[in-house]
């Protein structure tokens, strides 16, 4: 019989679902991905939907599988990551989802958090979740949910409908429909779970209107999810590890240590630092959040979420169709002229930290009749660049120090400029690991844990290798110079509030 020796984890993001399966040294032996529809039924309002994904996700599976040419038998244990804030609801007994997922993007809940804002609530969310009152997170998502799909309400105060992100979603379809469960990293995005007491507030479901009867179980991060029912993929594979991307990818990186750095470029950018035991109060509009629970010892940290790093090479592609693939960027980039001041604030869906402006949107400033397609897609890298030093001068600021390292992730820190650039705008060293896809790995590493063929972080860390380091080499005032100016175009994209 064949010893179980291998982790799958499925990566489910925003944009496409990947399935990757990992030997026991962390090494990528097989992987699978595909991209799924983003519907945008108003503006400011994003979509997803819950069947694309879930088919999907098997299909993956299987696809990794096939890529690693290993047996389903061959795998010890699955981990999920996941797209955080996602929300949505489903039928409990058939499975069924009752409306679209909202998208952590999606903008539709601003007047409401600005009117429980104004009524004074924000200070209550931050000291119970760590979080600012933001349509970015769950909570104003289900209200409104609960609010809008008929007999949602009704059906949920009878116990019928179940609420879930999407780690929450994909384990109950895993399982059969046996386990309604989540880990602590998710449900700390909801803005109803109290990451001190680590227990829903029943004072924050008040305030949002929210039955407790829909909220998913919370568990450690490599706790037992489950199984998935032999007919899935052929035999049953244990769910031993459960986190949100973010945190995921923060595993990954084997950021264990109390000022270490992460930040993961994909559709939007994410910086998390790890700060230990303390849950530091950020007084800079970041995050405070938990960035793992093991075996019921939690470790927090400071995030700045920015909505739109990706997201604006995406939009080069597919709206301005100034290039056909993500990849064209950095040669046009470098054709740019260097001497043409041209910025991007890619403010789509408003901006996240550390301004958290919902009604914000995107601008082009600085553009000259020479300016052109080159120009506009430095600016839109440009944009990453200062997002990142925007969130770690917050960081800085809450009484952290500046990092002298910054480990990287995602699929834009391919893009060799970009990294450059990065190190050039930000004054650290970026080190970008030999598996990119940390998010993957991070939650494979969890599910590792959970299931004993990993025995502890430092084992995590072992399997850490750098792929190389970019240092900075611009001179300091032009970087400051530079820096200046996209202060300048925030300040005019603000809405004011």
């Amino acid at each position: 019989m064949t010893t179980p020796d291998h982790l799958l984890a499925i990566d489910q993001g925003t944009t496409s679902t990947r399935a990757m399966v990992f030997d026991r040294e962390g090494r990528p032996a097989g992987q699978a991905q595909k991209e799924f529809p983003q519907h945008f039924p108003q503006p400011g309002w994003v979509e997803h939907e819950p069947e694309d994904i879930w088919r999907d996700t098997c299909s993956v599976v299987e696809g990794a599988l096939a890529g690693a040419g290993i047996a389903a038998g061959r795998v010890a244990a699955v981990g999920i990551a996941n797209q955080r804030e996602t929300s949505l609801l489903w039928d409990r007994e058939s499975g069924e989802a009752l409306h679209r997922a909202i998208v952590w993007q999606d903008r539709r809940t601003a007047d409401l958090c600005d009117s429980l804002r104004r009524d004074g609530h924000e200070k209550l969310v931050q000291a119970r979740t760590g979080l600012l009152l933001d349509p970015y997170f769950s909570a104003t998502k289900i209200a409104w949910l609960l609010d809008q799909v008929p007999e949602a309400r009704a059906r949920a105060e009878r116990g019928e409908i179940a609420f879930g992100t999407i780690d929450t979603f994909l384990l109950w379809r895993l399982t059969g429909g046996q386990v309604h469960a989540t880990d602590a990293t998710n449900a700390a995005r909801t803005m109803i779970f109290d990451i001190h007491r680590q227990a829903w507030d029943q004072e924050l479901l008040d305030l949002f209107d929210i039955p407790a009867a829909i909220l998913p179980e919370v568990r450690d991060s490599n706790a037992d999810f489950g199984a998935t029912p032999a007919g899935l993929f052929g035999v049953p594979l244990p769910i031993t590890g459960i986190a949100g991307d973010q945190q995921a990818a923060t595993v990954g990186q084997a950021c264990f240590t109390a000022g270490m750095t992460k930040s993961t470029y994909g559709t939007g950018c994410f910086a998390l630092m790890n700060t230990g035991d303390e849950a530091v109060t950020s007084t800079n509009r970041l995050l405070t959040t938990i960035a793992y629970r093991l075996s019921g010892k939690t470790t927090y940290a400071l995030e700045g979420s920015i909505f739109a790093a990706g997201a604006a090479i995406q939009w080069l592609r597919d709206g301005l169709k100034i290039i056909t693939a993500a990849t064209e960027s950095e040669s046009l980039a470098r054709d740019a002229d260097p001497d043409q001041a041209v910025y991007l604030v890619p403010a789509f869906t408003g901006l996240g930290a550390p301004y958290w402006d919902a009604h914000a949107r995107g601008a082009i400033l600085g553009l000259t009749r020479a300016s052109g397609p080159p120009e506009i897609a430095r600016a839109a890298l440009d944009a990453v660049c200062y997002q990142t030093r925007d969130l770690l001068q917050a960081m800085t600021a809450d009484g952290a120090q500046p990092p002298n390292t910054l480990r990287v992730d995602g699929g834009m820190v391919a893009n060799d400029w970009l990294m450059q650039r990065l190190a050039d705008l930000n004054g650290c060293t970026v080190e970008r690991p030999v598996v990119a896809e940390t998010t993957a790995l991070g939650a494979a590493a969890l599910a590792g844990l959970g299931v004993g063929l990993m025995s502890s972080l430092d084992d995590i860390s072992r399997t850490w290798q750098s792929a190389g380091q970019f240092d900075p080499v611009m001179a300091a005032d032009e970087r400051d110079r530079r820096y200046a100016g996209w202060q300048d175009a925030v300040a005019r994209v603000r809405s004011g509030d």
